[in-house]
């Protein structure tokens, strides 16, 4: 299988393709999607042009994307195109992009992985660890207005700073996602987000 990334930081790329594998339970090759992003903004400017890429000009069969919600709504069961929803914005994206492609390269379309981490990655790298640190507890301080924590204390958490270097990142992402890797089921139950990625990636294995 062959696989593209995209996401916010190489440190992330890193820890997903390692959550990506454990779900879908086969290594991957990866290939490199022709723009980089840095940051949500970035990432869903640059979507359809690196659909494109991959569709036309490689033959990856599937596109993992993975963005922080930092303090926007946090996805739910309940959403179908919610605006201010960044996976609903991303799956949209997808749609749009994709809907009028021909086939290419052998198959029909470039498979959709796709997740939210609330607020942040590093949540995903605390859990198990950090019982105070769910997608539920997150959702609750959200809709009572106060954050029961914070993205730079969760860096603090996580790093042991809150301006981590890009190799400290790396790391200590790369460490959590192997120690979730053995078994997922911890990520998907604490945080939907991740879920709703696994449901994805395990949605191409039935189908393949």
């Amino acid at each position: 299988m062959k696989l593209a990334l995209l996401s916010e930081s190489p440190a992330d790329e890193a820890a997903i393709g390692v959550l990506a594998e454990a779900v879908l339970g086969q290594p991957f090759t990866r290939v490199l999607p022709s723009l980089r992003a840095r940051g949500w903004p970035s990432v869903l400017q640059v979507l359809p042009a690196v659909l494109r890429h991959l569709h036309f000009h490689t033959d990856a069969n599937g596109l993992v994307v993975v963005v922080d919600s930092d303090d926007t709504v946090v996805h739910t069961d309940a959403h179908d195109h919610h605006p201010q929803c960044r996976l609903c914005q991303l799956r949209a994206a997808f749609r749009k992009t994709i809907k009028n492609f021909p086939p290419a390269h052998g198959r029909e379309r470039v498979l959709r992985g796709i997740g939210l981490a609330v607020p942040a990655m590093e949540a995903w790298y605390l859990c198990g660890r950090d019982e105070t640190v769910t997608e539920e507890a997150w959702l609750r301080g959200q809709e009572a207005g106060r954050a029961p924590y914070t993205r730079r204390e969760l860096k603090q958490r996580v790093y042991g700073t809150d301006r981590p270097s890009l190799q400290l990142m790396t790391t200590h992402a790369l460490a959590a996602a192997r120690r979730h890797a053995t078994d997922p089921r911890r990520l998907e139950n604490d945080f939907p987000g991740f879920r709703a990625l696994a449901e994805d990636l395990k949605a191409w294995k039935l189908n393949s």
